[in-house]
């Protein structure tokens, strides 16, 4: 006899398909399947880290699993691990501090091979000169423009280095929310004003970035490298659970963090389903599912906790390091709780100063 025919389209779902079996009865901390790898990562493999603060966790996990994760602007010998992490050192593979937007990725790049050259790139506060693209990086600032402008020209040249040598990038899109100057279009990581610089509104202006901005400035990134290396190599983007600290956008921060999250996911999901070479991490599911009613965040409903980075890299390590333990944890500064730390490495400092 012939095989009886489907009743249903859903017949032949697996139970990860399915909410009822495939989250509402699973452990919230260990939910089976949610991530199936698209490409494996060896030891060998050069990776890269950059955008928002979930890629400073799965940098630091691999590291912990003596994977191959990239440094090129290390801490000075001797320095303390709390003061590194003030002045920027250690936290992705170069010292560029948070990048929030695929626009702000791809202008990187795009000075990084001498391209093209942000405008206003010199902030000042008190007598003091930043980086307007990495204001924070130097707390203290620099004596004069000019000490700035070399600092970045030393900068660039290791960002250059890790675009050439990297085989695996991974990314995390943080925010859809930037300032602009608005006659050359260039981007910053946070609003003039905030850490350095003025706030002049006849010279920026606040964008909202929807999903085809964000998905070209991606792309344009991706065939932007595909030109300038002489291999290919592997991308794996995530999106951060961290919800907006304040929002310029004139909604409700609920809201509006919500449409960004939103979009950025949109983006990560599209950019999995169009490229081979690109794998999506559901770091943000992990954290926010209903399952986890909300415990895997700190009081502040916005820091993620240590559990919550241990179940996310759980999954991640379970398909690309299954034969090794459980995620260990890098030793943390003594003088800095779990929560503040987190907190510190990881705020959207974009639009501190609305919430100021």
């Amino acid at each position: 006899m012939g095989k009886s025919p489907k009743t249903s389209p859903y017949e032949d779902v697996p139970k990860r398909g399915y909410w009822r079996s495939g989250v509402a009865q699973q452990d919230p901390l260990a939910i089976d399947g949610i991530y199936r790898r698209k490409f494996r990562i060896s030891r060998r493999d050069a990776i890269a880290t950059a955008g928002s603060c979930f890629a400073q966790h799965i940098a630091r996990h691999l590291k912990a699993r003596k994977f191959n994760v990239l440094q090129y602007e290390p801490a000075p010998r001797g320095m303390s691990a709390e003061l590194s992490k003030k002045y920027g050192f250690g936290i992705y593979t170069c010292r560029y501090g948070n990048i929030y937007t695929a626009a702000q990725m791809l202008q990187l790049a795009r000075e990084a091979f001498g391209l093209s050259v942000p405008e206003d790139r010199v902030w000042e506060r008190d007598g003091r000169y930043f980086d307007a693209q990495r204001p924070n990086v130097e707390p203290d600032g620099f004596e004069t423009p000019e000490q700035v402008l070399r600092a970045r020209e030393g900068h660039l040249g290791f960002v250059r280095q890790m675009l050439l040598d990297m085989d695996v990038f991974v990314f995390t899109f943080g925010l859809t929310e930037t300032w602009v100057h608005k006659d050359s279009g260039t981007v910053f990581p946070t609003a003039p004003g905030t850490i350095a610089g003025t706030f002049d509104p006849d010279i920026y202006e606040f964008q909202n970035h929807r999903h085809s901005r964000v998905l070209g400035d991606f792309v344009k990134l991706k065939r932007l490298l595909r030109r300038e290396r002489d291999r290919p190599f592997k991308t794996i983007v995530t999106v951060s659970p961290v919800p907006l600290t304040a929002t310029a956008s004139g909604q409700h921060v609920l809201a509006a963090s919500t449409y960004s999250k939103s979009v950025l996911r949109g983006v990560a999901g599209e950019l999995f389903d169009t490229y081979r070479d690109v794998d999506y991490f559901p770091s943000y599911e992990l954290i926010t599912a209903p399952a986890t009613r909300g415990m895997l965040f700190e009081p502040n409903l916005r820091s993620v906790t240590e559990t919550g980075v241990n179940t996310a890299m759980g999954a991640f390590l379970a398909q690309h390091d299954p034969s090794g333990n459980s995620p260990k944890e890098p030793k943390k500064p003594a003088q800095l709780p779990q929560s503040e730390d987190a907190d510190v490495v990881c705020e959207e400092i974009l639009l501190e100063a609305f919430q100021k």
